[in-house]
């Protein structure tokens, strides 16, 4: 990986500005939190106000002696910033300050590094960091006016930078072709649920409000859940059954943050596609932080972006148990739950949430029992198809009575195909 990590945290400085901009209420906690998830160990934080970043330095001239005072002061080696930096800033800083400078995307870039687990995740990752850092080659670099000749990659005249560049394209292009075939294998997955009729909900929501947990209680896994940033960052899927709905397949997913950087939603495609191809979305909300409505915010931002915006959703209003406040389902005027309180980590109120996810998923699942005659083989050779069939019974006069469970729009689509009526195969029906 990029970055390198001592094993004990590096003094570090951080510098917030606060720019006045809409819908971006910054919490300087949260900001910390980042540089502790890191590895970070902050020593000082420098905060100011600006209409807008100088072009050269962010920070304007006064600011940044103060960065460079606080810098000698406690021997950092480390300055942070939580904006989003350009090369030429990041390298005019780091030549002002005789000291390393990491943005906020650098900095979250290098979290997702230290977390990622599965060989899918490491190559997410490192995507987002070849493309992050191939527009900051050159602060690597005192030879870059040198032209060099010679035998091997390099070629006549080539500078070290644009040696550099190449292999990182090559490398962008390996990967990228290693992610293609990923993203080929999710797209497969998803068919084989669509052809089973199995629904997918996958959990949502920003960084620690409980998504991990909550996965957890419901499908007794042992998924790796913490008390941090970003402790979830490889997708996970496990089957749970409903009362009502039967099996679905719940997802686990990488939790977002205000400015995600764009690189990480361009790597992580293949995994955030399974957000938006679900059928549910599960929002789950830190009911007991102070920044619930503007967390709330991003997150629906993210999920405009990856194109989620019109997947149907449940809120789930998590850590109840710090709030001290007993666990509900709150209904719309049409009666359909829209928002259950509970918490996970106590397990108070996972029933109500079991009961709203077969509320909203059993309505589109058609279950019945047929009763087909022996000259209907290709109807039930199409069900088999479509893994429909949880049940067979043959009959002594060659008739067949099956319980069959597959998507309502595919139910009707199958009668249109056969040119049937539903009352024509119904031995009973129970929806």
């Amino acid at each position: 990986m990029f970055f390198d990590r001592p094993e004990s945290g590096e003094l570090a400085v951080l510098v917030h500005l606060d720019l006045h901009r809409p819908h971006t209420r910054d919490d300087l906690r949260e900001f910390e939190e980042l540089v502790l998830s890191a590895g970070g160990d902050p020593v000082a934080l420098i905060s100011g106000s600006r209409t807008s970043p100088s072009a050269r330095h962010f920070v304007g001239k006064g600011k940044l002696e103060e960065i460079r005072a606080t810098v000698q002061q406690h021997g950092a080696q480390l300055v942070i910033f939580d904006h989003e930096l350009s090369p030429s800033q990041e390298r005019n800083l780091e030549k002002a300050l005789e000291c390393r400078v990491l943005d906020r995307t650098g900095l979250i870039l290098d979290i997702f590094a230290q977390r990622a687990r599965t060989h899918e995740g490491k190559l997410q990752v490192e995507l987002a960091q070849l493309q992050h850092m191939s527009t900051r080659l050159v602060r690597g670099w005192t030879h870059l006016e040198r032209q060099k000749g010679g035998i091997g990659m390099r070629g006549p005249g080539e500078t070290q930078l644009e040696t550099d560049r190449r292999l990182l394209r090559v490398r962008i292009k390996s990967i990228q072709a290693r992610l293609e075939k990923v993203r080929s294998q999710r797209e497969q997955g998803r068919r084989g649920r669509t052809r089973s009729a199995t629904p997918t909900v996958s959990l949502v929501g920003y960084t620690n409000a409980g998504k991990s947990t909550l996965f957890n209680a419901l499908t007794q896994s042992d998924v790796y859940a913490a008390n941090q940033l970003f402790a979830t960052l490889d997708p996970t899927m496990r089957r749970l059954e409903l009362p009502d709905t039967g099996a679905i397949v719940l997802a686990d997913t990488v939790g977002f943050i205000r400015h995600l950087p764009h690189h990480l939603v361009e790597a992580f495609r293949s995994t955030l596609e399974e957000v938006a191809s679900a059928d549910l979305l599960l929002h789950v909300i830190d009911a007991s932080s102070e920044e619930r409505p503007e967390q709330i915010f991003q997150v629906e931002e993210v999920l405009e972006e990856i194109g989620a915006a019109n997947v149907r959703r449940l809120e789930v209003f998590n850590k109840i148990d710090l709030l001290g406040i007993e666990p509900r389902i709150d209904r719309n005027d049409e009666g359909q739950a829209i928002r259950v309180w509970l918490s996970a980590q106590t397990g108070a109120g996972l029933p109500l949430l079991l009961q709203a996810l077969d509320e909203h998923l059993a309505s589109e699942q058609f279950c019945a029992t047929l009763r087909l005659t022996a000259g209907q083989s290709r109807l039930r050779a199409r069900l088999f198809a479509l893994h429909a069939i949880n049940n067979e019974h043959f009959n002594d006069d060659g008739s067949q009575r099956i319980t069959i469970r597959l998507a309502n729009k595919d139910w009707q689509r199958l009668l249109a195909a056969e040119q049937l009526t539903a009352e024509e195969l119904l031995e009973s029906h129970t929806e």
